[in-house]
């Protein structure tokens, strides 16, 4: 008990003396020892690297799982070591209500049998956001926690105690001073011409006494100093691994990104599956629709305006050809045609397009129409408007907009 207490009675002395020394460096009214430049810039490096690898890990939390309560849910788990409970994404459970409520419309209806194509491809979406989910969270995001929670506190821990340790070196560089200074003070010549001599016997005594004070204190800076310098080194080395952590972080970000285009191209894939299957089924139910996929008549169709427009460098697509629909060639008369009610929509022109005769409207490219089509026209074309101007445009030249 007694060697607790003097530990204690030691420990708050030093921690006053420290508090002294840093109170006094603030005011101005002590030195400080100052760092070496290279250690200087490895700290400053490392606090960069906490500061964004900490704004990177909480965005990227936010990106995976913008739901904040189930973040905290997440954050509970994992502190109090226990497994998180598997969650449906919102995908899956939207296509759970699709299909949930195809049943009640009727499955052989075409709209619960879509709702029931719909929903299947809502939850291979979900599947595919679950496996995105659980990669990035291992190769990603736990590594940065990692950094943050582990390596991170021990480089802050060894920085604390080099603080500690420039503060105990300054305290001992103050005190050998002021021992000096007290030593040559005493040392200074008495007066001999002092009626009692008693004042030189306590002046030699004085300046030994001081002798022995700034031998005590060259002695306690020796020790300081070593102290400082062995802690100094330790932490050097700690911050110089910085470096590996961003070799670390490097290819945890090619992990991230290589786990992002696989989901991203799944979805992808997914949807224009999705596209392909409902056009099949539902071709002929919506005259009136957009269509850009292959016709039944088994007359390929050029690429979409979407991908068209997406690929770099892409060419202008070929000349579609014209209608040989008799009913459409002895019937559709371009100055007759009125727009619908409904169905029309903006398009950006994607190439510029020299119409080939008068039934057809000539192109600039990135200007925009108004297009729309009519009942009985081939799927490759639209009617186009620009101000007065109407005619037939194709739709490969086109990329229609929402």
């Amino acid at each position: 008990m007694d060697f607790n207490v003097k530990k204690l009675a030691s420990d708050a002395g030093v921690f006053f003396t420290r508090a002294v020394q840093y109170t006094e460096e603030k005011l101005g009214q002590a030195e400080k020892t100052e760092l070496d430049a290279h250690l200087e810039n490895l700290i400053a490096r490392a606090d960069c690297t906490k500061n964004w690898t900490d704004k990177i890990f909480r965005q990227t939390e936010v990106l995976l799982q913008p739901n904040p309560s189930a973040r905290i849910e997440e954050f509970f788990y994992e502190k109090l070591d226990r497994k998180i409970p598997s969650r449906i994404t919102n995908a899956e459970l939207l296509g759970q209500y699709m299909q949930d409520a195809a049943k009640d419309f009727g499955p052989g209806t075409p709209y619960g049998s879509t709702l029931i194509t719909v929903g299947d491809f809502q939850k291979r979406l979900g599947g595919a956001e679950r496996e995105f989910l659980q990669t990035s969270a291992i190769n990603f995001l736990t590594p940065l926690r990692n950094f943050l929670e582990g390596d991170w506190k021990t480089i802050s821990k060894e920085r604390r105690l080099l603080e500690n340790r420039r503060l105990d070196l300054d305290v001992c560089k103050a005190r050998l001073k002021k021992a000096k200074l007290a030593e040559a003070k005493a040392a200074a010549a008495p007066d001999f011409q002092e009626t009692r001599p008693r004042n030189y016997v306590l002046s030699a005594s004085a300046s030994a006494l001081w002798s022995e004070e700034v031998d005590k204190a060259e002695h306690e800076l020796r020790v300081a100093q070593t102290e400082f310098d062995r802690q100094a080194e330790v932490t050097r080395l700690l911050l110089e691994g910085i470096s590996s952590t961003h070799v670390n972080h490097l290819r945890c970000l090619h992990e991230f990104v290589e786990a992002q285009a696989a989901y991203y191209t799944q979805c992808h894939k997914h949807m224009q599956d999705l596209q392909k299957e409902l056009s099949s089924a539902n071709g002929d139910t919506f005259p009136n629709a957009f269509a850009v996929n292959a016709s039944t008549s088994g007359v390929s169709t050029a690429p979409s305006p979407l991908s068209s427009a997406t690929l770099p460098g892409a060419s202008s697509p070929s000349r579609p050809p014209n209608p040989s629909n008799a009913l459409e060639a002895s019937t559709l008369k371009i100055e007759e045609v009125k727009p619908p009610a409904t169905g029309t929509r903006k398009a950006k022109v994607l190439y510029d397009y020299d119409a080939a005769d008068t039934s057809e409207l000539s192109l600039l490219a990135d200007e925009l129409i108004t297009v729309y089509t009519v009942p009985g026209m081939d799927p490759d074309w639209l009617i186009g408007e620009r101000g007065n101007q109407k005619g037939k445009v194709p739709v490969t030249y086109l990329e229609l907009l929402s």
